[in-house]
């Protein structure tokens, strides 16, 4: 099972009240790849997992960063990073949570 198949997802007007932020603020944030969104049955989703103490997780975005160039779409990243990840034994976005940046960006560049 996937942290996609049980995570709780927010749309933008909540992120605008979690957040404290307009929503063309929540946009950008996802724009710049600060967040990663996908449309969950038409609606613009964020994970909750990408938030941490009512702001984006500060890991998530030099890693969508890199995934980024290295040809992920947002999409697939966001796909990428609540999968279970072999080689971390855990999924991408629990191991940034944890404080292994420098090893989920290495497994990242090596998927590129």
């Amino acid at each position: 099972m996937t942290d996609a198949e049980q995570t709780e997802w927010l749309t933008v007007p909540e992120l605008v009240e979690l957040l404290g932020q307009s929503p063309s603020r929540i946009r950008r944030l996802i724009d710049d790849r600060h967040l990663l969104a996908t449309r969950v049955d038409g609606v613009l989703k964020v994970p909750a997992l990408f938030l941490r103490d009512g702001a984006p997780l500060p890991e998530l975005h030099g890693t969508a960063i890199v995934l980024a160039d290295g040809g992920f779409s947002d999409g697939e990243a966001l796909e990428w990073l609540l999968s279970e990840e072999d080689s971390l034994g855990t999924t991408p976005i629990a191991a940034l949570r944890a404080g292994r940046k420098s090893e989920v960006r290495r497994v990242a560049q090596a998927l590129a």
